[in-house]
């Protein structure tokens, strides 16, 4: 059983998404309880090698209100958990110019969160129009389905 908690629905338009993986991700009690209640916000935040460790940055979990007064810092790095091969296949993939790593949803499965990581490369901008156009193609399409069938 899986269950969405976050999705980052700006990294289809602004991305080419090559491939994606599942990690891991240290969290705190408070941390995990802010998660499940969707205070979460992680629009540009993307995730890089550290000490040969993977972290993610620009992620903020905002603080849980029912917490005691030792609640987590809401922009701490958080540490993803992969095991050591893929982490040496990401470096060298990240390595290459222009591919970045960016958390495209956290999700529950087997009592653990997990964020999903899209290794992505960035769109240029006739890239984003040509997006928005084929968007626009397939709603008058459905439109048009809609219509006809009634």
């Amino acid at each position: 059983m899986s269950m969405v908690f976050a999705v980052n629905r700006k990294v289809h338009f602004n991305y080419f998404i090559e491939e994606s993986i599942e990690a891991g991700i240290v969290l705190t009690g408070s941390e995990v309880k802010a998660i499940r209640a969707g205070m979460i916000s992680f629009n540009d935040g993307f995730a890089a090698f550290k000490n040969n460790e993977l972290f993610l940055y620009n992620v903020h979990i905002s603080e849980y209100k029912y917490s005691s007064i030792f609640s987590h810092d809401p922009n701490r790095l958080k540490k993803l958990l992969l095991h050591k091969q893929e982490l040496k296949r990401l470096k060298r993939k990240v390595d290459e110019k222009g591919i970045t790593l960016i958390p495209i949803d956290f999700h529950y499965t087997n009592h653990k969160i997990k964020v999903t990581l899209g290794l992505c490369k960035g769109k240029k901008l006739h890239d984003k129009r040509e997006t928005l156009k084929n968007k626009d193609i397939e709603r008058d399409i459905a439109r048009e389905l809609r219509e006809r069938n009634r």
